[in-house]
C-alpha cells in the first residue's frame, strides 16, 4: 500500500446472518493488508456498506443510508464501497442512482477488495474519481484460509456453503451468490475450534440450502454432528434448510446429540399447492405436513419456525386461505411472514405478474400475524412451571436491570439481573412463571 496514511474503514451490516458471516471476512482480509477499522463513521476514509437483495425493505434502507453517505461525501473525502448482493445484482441501478459509490463488489469478489479500495484512495488523494467494479460469480470461491474477524459475543456464524441451486421463483440468491458449493469439512472444523478457543460458546452452521451439503464423503448430519463434538462449544444452530430433501440423518443428530439445538427454521413460504408450484418449491402441502409430523415425532420438544410469503403473484383469497389453514395445522413456534415484493433478474420476474394489490398483500399479512401470534403465546405458555437452561447472552433490550439469553429452541427468556445470573457464555436455569408471544419471563428455580 503507497497511501500517505494508513486508512480507517467504517463497516454497516444490512440483511442475513450470511452477510454477517461475510463483513467479518471482509474485515478479516483488509485488516490482513493494513486497513484499520472504526465504529466512527465521522472518521472514517471508508465506508463499506454490505446490503442484502432478498426483500424491497432492505433495498429502501439502503437507498436511504446512502443519501446519508452521499451529504457526508460532500463534507469531505470518503470512499463509498457497496458489498453484497444489492451490488451484484442492481450493478447499472445503483450506478446510475448513486454516484457517489466508488467501489461495487459482490459477494464472490471479496478477495480484490484490498487493491479495488486502495485504487480508489490513491485516486482520491490525486483529486481524480475512478471507480472499480468486482462482480464475477465463482463456481469455486469459499474464502477457503481467510479465519473470520469477529466481534466478542457468544455466537459464531460459520458459513459451510455458498450459493444456491433451487432457484426458487421468486428468489434472488442463485443470481446474487451464484452455483452452490460446499467447504472443506477440515476448514469448518478447524473454524469451530478457533471460535472456542476465543470465547465463543454457539456455533450457528449458514448455508442457503444446508441439506445440500456434500464435501467427499461428508453430508451435513456428519459435519453437524462433528461440529457440535468440538470442545468448549455448548450449543450448535442451524440456518436454513429445504424442505424438498431434509435428510433422516440430520433428524436424528438433532434428536440424539445433546449440544445439537433442538430448533429447525423451517421455510413454508406458502399453503396453496398452486402457489408452491408457481414458486418452484417441489414440495406439496401435504408432504410439508408429513414432514413436520416425521421431525415431532422423532423430535418431541422440536421449536419448529418457518418463512411465510403472502401476495405471492396470482395468489387468491383462497390460495391465502390454503395457507393460513397450513399454519393452524403446523402450529409452528413463531414464523416470519412478509409481502412478496419481486426482485430484478429472478424467475418469477420474468415470467409472472406481480398482480396483487399492495393493499391486499398487507392486510393478509396482518392476519396471518394474528393467527400466528395467538399460536405462539399458546405454544410459550407450555413453558409455564417448567425449568428450562438458558444460554446468557446480554442485558435484555427494554431494561439494563434485566439479562437476556436463549433457550435450546433459540426462545428469548428474561430474568432479573439481581439473581445473580448474568455472565454472557455461560448456561444456567431459569423457572418459567410467565410469557408472551414474543418472551418467557424467568427467574430462579
Amino acid at each position: 500500500m503507497i497511501l500517505k496514511t494508513i486508512p480507517q474503514v467504517h463497516i454497516e451490516t444490512f440483511g442475513c446472518q450470511m452477510n454477517e458471516s461475510d463483513s467479518e471476512l471482509v474485515r478479516s482480509m483488509l485488516k490482513r493488508e493494513g486497513f484499520v477499522f472504526t465504529e466512527d463513521r465521522e472518521r472514517a476514509d471508508v465506508v463499506l456498506v454490505n446490503t442484502c437483495a432478498i426483500r424491497e425493505n432492505a433495498h429502501n434502507k439502503i437507498y436511504a443510508h446512502l443519501s446519508e453517505l452521499r451529504t457526508l461525501k460532500k463534507q469531505r473525502p470518503l470512499v463509498v464501497c457497496v458489498l453484497g448482493c444489492m451490488a451484484q445484482n442492481l450493478k447499472s441501478a445503483m450506478t446510475e442512482k448513486e454516484p457517489l459509490i466508488d467501489v461495487l463488489a459482490g459477494p464472490d469478489a471479496y478477495r480484490q477488495l484490498p487493491s479495488l479500495l486502495t485504487t480508489a484512495l490513491e485516486a482520491q488523494e490525486q483529486g481524480l474519481f475512478q471507480k472499480g467494479f468486482a462482480l464475477d460469480l465463482s463456481e469455486y470461491e469459499t474464502y477457503e484460509g481467510i479465519m473470520p474477524d469477529r466481534d466478542s459475543g457468544v455466537n459464531a456464524w460459520i458459513t459451510v456453503m455458498r450459493g444456491c441451486d433451487n432457484f426458487c421463483s421468486f428468489c434472488v440468491v442463485p443470481y446474487t451468490r451464484g452455483r452452490e458449493r460446499s467447504r472443506d469439512p477440515r476448514s469448518i472444523l478447524h473454524e469451530a475450534r478457533d471460535a472456542s478457543a476465543r470465547g465463543f460458546r454457539q456455533i450457528t452452521l449458514l448455508g442457503q440450502n444446508v441439506n445440500s451439503y456434500r464435501h467427499e464423503d461428508w453430508d451435513f448430519a456428519r459435519l453437524i454432528t462433528a461440529v457440535a463434538d468440538t470442545a468448549g462449544i455448548d450449543r450448535v444452530r442451524f440456518t436454513s434448510p429445504h424442505p424438498k430433501d431434509f435428510p433422516v440423518a440430520l433428524i436424528k443428530a438433532i434428536a440424539t446429540h445433546p449440544k445439537v439445538c433442538k430448533h429447525i427454521h423451517l421455510p413454508l413460504q406458502a399453503g396453496s399447492d398452486r402457489i408452491l408450484e408457481l414458486m418452484g418449491r417441489t414440495y406439496a402441502g401435504a408432504e410439508y405436513l408429513a414432514l413436520v409430523d416425521r421431525i415431532r415425532s422423532t423430535v418431541p420438544d422440536v421449536v419448529l419456525t418457518t418463512d411465510i410469503i403472502c401476495g405471492f403473484c396470482s395468489e387468491s383469497d383462497e390460495d391465502f386461505q390454503s395457507t393460513s389453514r397450513m399454519v393452524e395445522q403446523a402450529q409452528f413456534d413463531s414464523a416470519y411472514i412478509f409481502k412478496y415484493s419481486e426482485r430484478k433478474h429472478t424467475i418469477a420476474a420474468r415470467k409472472y405478474t406481480d398482480d396483487v394489490p399492495d393493499q391486499v398483500k398487507g392486510m393478509r399479512v396482518a392476519r396471518l400475524v394474528e393467527t400466528q401470534r395467538r399460536i405462539t403465546l399458546e405454544r410459550n405458555r407450555r413453558y409455564i412451571g417448567k425449568d428450562v437452561e438458558i444460554l446468557v447472552e446480554r442485558d435484555a433490550t427494554r431494561s439494563s436491570t434485566q439479562a437476556m439469553g436463549k433457550t435450546d429452541g433459540n426462545i428469548t427468556v428474561v430474568w432479573d439481573k439481581s439473581t445473580g445470573d448474568f455472565k454472557p457464555g455461560t448456561l444456567t436455569m431459569k423457572h418459567i412463571f410467565d410469557a408472551s408471544a414474543a418472551t418467557l419471563y424467568g427467574e430462579c428455580p
